[in-house]
């Protein structure tokens, strides 16, 4: 940014002082560096200093563009940190002349170009004489000079930045609207595609929007904190919030205690809120939350009656509410859940007499609230009793959690839910079911009378089904055939695949059965999305893992035929081998060597064993990952994109070496193709590039971001996210930056001495090119 503010803070720092020593006698003596009276100016080259030097109003150019003036405030401290702009559509031309700031006689604050048009003006008028004064908090204010009262503040017509003291939300009698609006770009302060809202439909709830797409949703005030934001109480010491409900204003507020840092809410061009604390030591901005926070928190990810966990061990984020199935199980089945889930039993209302009742579900982010009824004076019975005499009513909720208990305040919801996420401290929400669909709790019961019943009936089916297994051994080689012949033809269903032959053996159900122990749990390695991992003997005492997709199961089809496709295609020692596949029915299962070490997170992550790893053994371990990575870009016959490359599918063989495993969602190039594009992001949250979860564009760099991430895992032992503060920093990758940013700053011998382990990281992070 290019401003005299500019030249100001760059003199050496023992003149500073002495400047801000200026500024104070001179309001002492009558001249007040933070008010512009009647009939003043500022020209550009000129500036208002708040009282306590904290903010600067003035003239500025965005970095690259200084033919465009703007008229702005920002924070002393740092002058990139750009809080409001007046003319952010009308800028000045340098070419014009110079750009003036005037308090005019009828009391309005113009800004007028070098031939005298008004660039942007308050728009506001008065009959005796104002003045015009920037306060300690950032906010302009024009008042009577003679009276205070207030004509105009900065405070009522946010930028893109929210400040301590200032309101989100709306005047319901008037429609007046406070809300946040992106810049274009990072040096073009125009009007941007995105704005946060507060939506006052239903209960208060702030909104980002992409154009006329809604993006993401706190969700709604609960009297205590944002229901999809639980975490905002926990650092309520630093940062108070609260939302007010008037008949002429509904608003959230923030404000700041007297030893918390300088902070801002920022609504950057891409959409995305970062709550921005500055760190006067070091001189920079550190992103203390921001939201969206992950996949989950992208607008209604799983549909109406969706339920997102971004903690579950699967990649399909999204499953559906009790009582509930998804409308197109295919595509569920490729993670395009926006479809969502429709009723498996429809509701009993409108015969007169009802029996339907309701389920809950707990710990969630309340849906949006847009098609709701809200009554703060009824109880949660009384919510209950209505929400059952209205047949349009799908599920409710308390408003209002503060006291304890089942919380007060009603809220209900009609014809459907969306935008419903697992988060921690969620609430409970209730969700309508017919009678039939209830009933499944009252059969526990019935179970535990007919169950041993049932083992007697089982011991006799067993012995008859081992005698239909006799005979089944004389129709085997046959029974290969067929099974062979089907795996053949499901796997040519795939494009990747094509006309040619995989040198791929095909294994018989019954050789694995036999080989699992009839999938006995003794034998299971472990569990993920794709279904459960048993070691098994074929042949000779050849061990192998084998990976089953549940009998019954849409979730994994597609990924089955990636790894099929991929593997079989792909030799080389740092991947993972597929030693053979069986597909019979509903089942479909993988055969791979056995690595006995399982994966690399069971020993960076685990303090019984991590110590195994020395460094010798991390370092061979980052060249061998490393080897594999090439070769799937590079040096195979195809570029390979892995998209999911983390600690959990790096497995360890005997001799400690590295195989890349689990190809569900790698994604081939063809030819000089370089990028792609996909309008579903999956993958796991942390190791995901920037590029790759804002806009869904992928490339050998994304598989380059997540070696980065992992390669300071191995070295670290660190999880790059973590539900415990690293060292006080959110994530792994905050600790890098601030080692980086720290290099030749306040890290000193002595704490780095500290922590072996952490020296070597700082060594590794700053030969690293991200």
């Amino acid at each position: 940014m290019e401003s005299p503010t500019n030249r100001f803070l760059n003199l050496p720092a023992m003149i500073f002082p002495v400047l801000l020593l200026f500024l104070r006698a001179s309001a002492a003596a009558g001249i007040a560096p933070d008010t512009l009276n009647n009939g003043g100016n500022i020209t550009d080259g000129g500036t208002l200093v708040s009282s306590g030097s904290s903010f600067t109003l003035g003239f500025f150019s965005p970095a690259g563009v200084p033919a465009k003036r703007y008229l702005g405030i920002w924070f002393t401290a740092s002058p990139d940190a750009v809080c409001w702009v007046a003319n952010r559509d009308t800028p000045i031309s340098n070419t014009s002349g110079v750009g003036v700031l005037v308090v005019g006689s009828t009391g309005s604050l113009r800004l007028l170009d070098g031939s005298g048009q008004t660039a942007w003006s308050s728009n506001t008028t008065s009959s005796a004489p104002a003045v015009a004064q920037l306060l300690e908090s950032g906010n302009l204010v024009v008042r009577e000079q003679s009276s205070g009262k207030m004509l105009w503040q900065s405070f009522d017509h946010p930028s893109n930045t929210l400040l301590a003291g200032m309101r989100l939300g709306k005047d319901p009698q008037t429609g007046a609207e406070w809300s946040l609006t992106s810049w274009r770009a990072p040096n073009d302060p125009s009007t941007g595609d995105c704005r946060r809202v507060m939506d006052t439909r239903g209960l208060p709830d702030c909104v980002s929007w992409k154009g006329n797409a809604k993006k993401y949703r706190t969700g709604p005030w609960n009297g205590l904190w944002f229901s999809g934001v639980p975490e905002m109480v926990s650092y309520s010491e630093l940062f108070s919030n609260q939302v007010v409900v008037r008949p002429d204003e509904i608003a959230y507020i923030f404000n700041t205690s007297a030893d918390a840092p300088f902070s801002r809410l920022v609504l950057n061009e891409v959409g995305v809120l970062q709550r921005l604390a500055w760190d006067p030591a070091s001189r920079v901005w550190n992103v203390f939350v921001q939201a969206p926070r992950d996949v989950c928190d992208d607008y209604a990810m799983c549909g109406a009656f969706g339920l997102c966990n971004v903690n579950t061990a699967s990649t399909l984020f999204c499953s559906c509410v009790v009582g509930f199935s998804p409308v197109n199980p295919s595509q569920w089945s490729m993670r395009e859940s926006g479809g969502g889930c429709r009723r498996n039993v429809p509701l009993e209302c409108g015969n007169g007499t009802t029996t339907d009742g309701f389920r809950v579900v707990r710990g969630v982010k309340l849906p949006d609230t847009d098609n709701t009824t809200v009554d703060m004076g009824a109880t949660l019975e009384q919510c209950r009793v209505r929400c059952l005499a209205n047949c349009s009513c799908v599920a409710y909720a308390a408003a209002d959690i503060r006291g304890g208990g089942d919380g007060t305040g009603c809220v209900m919801w009609k014809d459907n839910i969306v935008d419903v996420r697992y988060v921690d401290k969620g609430q409970d929400l209730y969700l309508r079911l017919a009678k039939s669909e209830l009933a499944n709790r009252k059969r526990t019961d019935v179970v535990k009378i007919v169950l041993p019943v049932t083992a007697s009936l089982l011991a006799l089916v067993a012995v008859a089904l081992y005698l239909v297994w006799i005979c089944k051994l004389r129709g085997r080689r046959r029974n290969k055939d067929v099974q062979k012949k089907a795996m053949v033809g499901y796997l040519t269903t795939s494009h990747e695949l094509g006309d040619e032959n995989l040198e791929l053996p095909f294994v018989s159900f019954e050789d694995i059965v036999t080989a699992t122990d009839n999938f006995s749990e003794d034998n299971m390695l472990g569990q993920g999305g794709f279904g459960k991992v048993y070691k098994g003997m074929l042949g000779e005492k050849k061990e192998v893992a084998i990976k089953r997709l549940g009998q019954g199961s849409g979730q994994g089809a597609e990924e089955f035929r990636n790894e099929v496709v991929l593997i079989a295609k792909l030799q080389h020692r740092n991947l993972v081998r597929l030693l053979g596949c069986c597909i019979r029915g509903d089942e479909k299962l993988l055969i791979y060597e056995y690595l006995p070490n399982k994966s690399l997170d069971s020993f960076i992550f685990d303090a019984s064993r991590k110590h195994v790893l020395d460094w010798p053994t991390r370092f061979n371990i980052i060249k061998g990952i490393a080897r594999g990575l090439l070769y799937l870009h590079q040096d195979s016959r195809l570029t390979i994109i892995h998209r999911d490359l983390k600690a959990s599918n790096i497995l360890l063989d005997t001799e400690m070496s590295p195989k890349i495993s689990d190809f569900g969602m790698a994604r081939i190039f063809g030819g000089n193709q370089q990028l792609a594009n996909t309008t579903r992001v999956v993958g796991t949250y942390g190791y995901m590039s920037p590029e790759y979860v804002t806009s869904g564009t992928f490339s050998v760099k994304s598989d380059t971001y997540s070696f980065g991430v992992l390669l300071l895992e191995i070295v670290s032992g660190l999880k790059i996210i973590s539900t415990q503060l690293i060292m006080d920093f959110p994530n792994l990758i905050a600790y890098k930056k601030d080692l980086h940013f720290s290099r030749h700053g306040s890290y000193g011998k002595r704490e780095m001495r500290r922590n072996w382990w952490t020296h070597r990281l700082l060594k590794v992070i700053h030969s690293m090119k991200f």
